[in-house]
């Protein structure tokens, strides 16, 4: 069995200046845990998913590489972490009727912003969209630079520019609990 020896990335902002693109692996690295671990494009994890166990929990974590508490999902409210407490929920996502173009899965909103969860053809691929329909992030099945598909547990996220990683992956997660894939 290989054996994972993570290592702290070089940085610790949540966001970027430039377009990245993270690997979601949908394994927890706890033994019997549920949940997904997140790659950087070095290869190193800057995030976990758990929910320690319970397959379709009420209470999900997503935790920086030292185990971190960065926000908790319960049901479908998102909740910003700050020093092991939690608020009023700062973001809520709602599962909605698809129009006759197939456009919209879900429904985000955040304070006054609201995002769109799209869904597109093929398994576990959709994009997140904001008001102005300006795709922020993109979820689709990881592909070698060969062209070989890897799993259907293997998926590529491209970030845009100044988006906070930690609230896309909490999107990508709660939207992983809703259609059961986590």
């Amino acid at each position: 069995m290989a054996k994972v020896y993570p290592q702290l990335p070089t940085c610790c902002s949540y966001t970027s200046s430039k377009k990245e693109t993270l690997t979601v692996w949908m394994k927890s690295l706890v033994c019997h845990g549920n949940g997904c671990t997140v790659f950087n494009s070095k290869g190193e994890i800057i995030y976990r998913i758990e929910n320690y166990g319970e397959k379709r929990s009420r209470e999900v974590y997503l935790m920086d590489l030292n185990g971190k508490k960065l926000r908790i999902f319960k049901r479908w409210d998102g909740y910003r972490c700050n020093n092991g407490s939690t608020q009023k929920p700062c973001f809520r996502l709602r599962k909605t009727f698809k129009t006759l173009n197939g456009d919209s899965a879900c429904q985000v909103t955040m304070g006054s912003s609201s995002y769109r969860v799209v869904e597109l053809v093929g398994k576990s691929t959709f994009q997140i969209v904001n008001n102005d329909r300006g795709v922020v992030a993109e979820v689709k099945q990881k592909k070698s630079s060969s062209g070989v598909v890897f799993g259907e547990d293997v998926l590529n996220l491209t970030v845009e520019a100044d988006v906070d990683h930690s609230f896309i992956m909490a999107i990508v997660a709660v939207y992983g609990l809703i259609n059961h894939t986590m």
